[in-house]
């Protein structure tokens, strides 16, 4: 019995030893993620706390023992609220086509990259979509409202040009939407291109030979070889895109909407901002953040399950 007893004992310390001697073997790596899972730990994890004041009658000054316990309250107050429901569906719709955009242009970005023989052509226009990612929305957004100005902006002189009617369109409700859209991507599709720019590198270079020696076209080999190669990266930044669905982006809304466009433009990030800050409503303004962070933790966990139950492709 004896003997029966020590040797589960015994491997269940394998793996625990196991454990402690990769990290020790990989001491140094570990030691250079540290500063980001301090990051994550402090910015992402800790703040989970102050998610309970959605439930209470939150008093700054008393803080969180001296407030009472106000249970759904002020859940129900958000979705008897018109204007919650507006930036709700605002949200969505924004996302929505955020979403589409901001995940095909750049696979299209990469593959047209990739397709580029001259070297030096090649690193110059990586260098020039990359760049607008380095520059704030602040200063992204004054060149937007410059280049669409009625007076000044060159587009409005393409429509003139064209015999059109100068108009300021960011004070346009049809037009706002697309503006945010296609700014967006503009901005951020030379960065997410990266990362596929990256797995295409990787491909196996025989295959892409054999295909030529088959006779296959570039249109077929990118459609063939490329795409099927990058599938599982597709998958994997598909998913992440998923999760922030609920995320219309803060620092563009705000530096480009406008009371004309407020029906169109006002998104939960604008709300919870207005509601938390301008009118200090901190626990109505904690309710819609958890109702938005929900939401999108419900939108990965969905398209996770059904990318595993596919092609087995899921991020976890």
């Amino acid at each position: 019995m004896g003997l029966a007893t020590a040797v589960p004992a015994k491997k269940a310390e394998k793996p625990l030893k196991r454990g402690l001697n990769q990290i020790w073997r990989f001491k140094l790596l570990y030691l250079l993620l540290l500063p980001a899972f301090v990051w994550v730990l402090l910015f992402d994890y800790l703040p989970l706390y102050g998610i309970s004041i959605a439930f209470m009658d939150y008093n700054v000054i008393q803080g969180w023992s001296g407030s009472e316990w106000a249970g759904l309250k002020y859940f129900r107050m958000l979705f008897e609220s018109e204007m919650f429901r507006n930036a709700f569906r605002n949200t969505l719709l924004i996302s929505l086509y955020k979403m589409i955009s901001g995940f095909v242009c750049p696979i299209l970005l990469a593959l047209a990259l990739n397709e580029i023989r001259t070297a030096w052509f090649k690193k110059t226009l990586q260098t020039a979509v990359y760049l607008p990612r380095f520059v704030s929305w602040v200063v992204y957004g004054g060149i937007i409202t410059l280049l669409l100005s009625p007076e000044t902006g060159i587009i409005n002189k393409l429509i003139e040009l064209f015999g059109g009617k100068p108009a300021y369109l960011l004070v346009e409700p049809a037009y706002f939407r697309t503006i945010l859209v296609v700014t967006d991507a503009m901005k951020e599709m030379g960065w997410a291109a990266i990362i596929y720019i990256a797995a295409i590198a990787g491909l196996n270079p025989e295959v892409y030979e054999a295909a030529i020696m088959d006779g296959a076209t570039r249109f077929r080999r990118i459609l063939h070889v490329t795409l099927p190669g990058i599938a599982g990266t597709i998958v994997v930044i598909f998913i992440l895109r998923v999760g922030t669905v609920m995320s219309a982006g803060l620092d563009q809304v705000i530096n480009l909407y406008n009371p004309m466009v407020f029906e169109v433009g006002d998104i939960l990030d604008t709300y919870i901002y207005r509601v938390g800050i301008e009118q200090f409503s901190l626990s109505l303004a904690a309710a819609a953040d958890v109702v938005k962070g929900l939401i999108g933790l419900a939108m990965v966990l969905i398209v996770n399950h059904i990318a595993k139950r596919i092609n087995d492709s899921g991020i976890f």
